[in-house]
């Protein structure tokens, strides 16, 4: 069996939305698996052979402003046309840390995420206001959740 690739894009400013990505990662790693490798890059860094080389996916973003951060628009921007055509239809999920209610910032993306294609795996996590404990072991577990089903060859 081939290893596979979840690969973990995010933007953060204030902190918290990295303590959400960090959360990820840890749910994501803590599979008992040789068969999934887990990457995760800042929204700045990440690039089409990133997208290219992954099984799955799981995008997280601050709510700016009503709509995703620019970072994040950003990948989206740099890595479109570069796939276009090249790319498997991709499993993601989605982990927004929002000031309002984060519906602008997720509609965004499911739009932007039609054209890839990516196809929405999980329900996204939305956070509103304060990043509780209770929220981060829900980040955890849409790691787990992802990493597994990858693991387990649903994706």
């Amino acid at each position: 069996m081939s290893k596979k690739t979840l690969l973990i894009v995010y933007h953060s400013k204030s902190g918290s939305t990295e303590r959400m990505a960090r959360a990820v990662i840890e749910g994501a790693s803590s599979i008992d698996s040789t068969t999934v490798d887990v990457v995760a890059k800042a929204a700045l860094q990440a690039n089409d052979e990133d997208l290219l080389t992954a099984d799955a996916l799981i995008l997280g973003t601050p709510e700016n402003f009503g709509y995703m951060s620019g970072a994040l628009k950003d990948f989206f921007d740099r890595t479109f046309y570069e796939v276009e055509g090249k790319l498997k239809p991709l499993p993601y999920a989605v982990f927004i840390k929002a000031s309002n209610d984060g519906t602008g910032a997720l509609t965004a993306i499911r739009r932007i995420a039609n054209g890839y294609p990516f196809v929405e795996s999980q329900e996204p996590l939305i956070v509103k206001g304060d990043l509780t404990d209770e929220d981060v072991e829900k980040c955890r577990e849409l790691g787990l959740t992802l990493a597994a089903g990858l693991d387990l060859g649903i994706y």
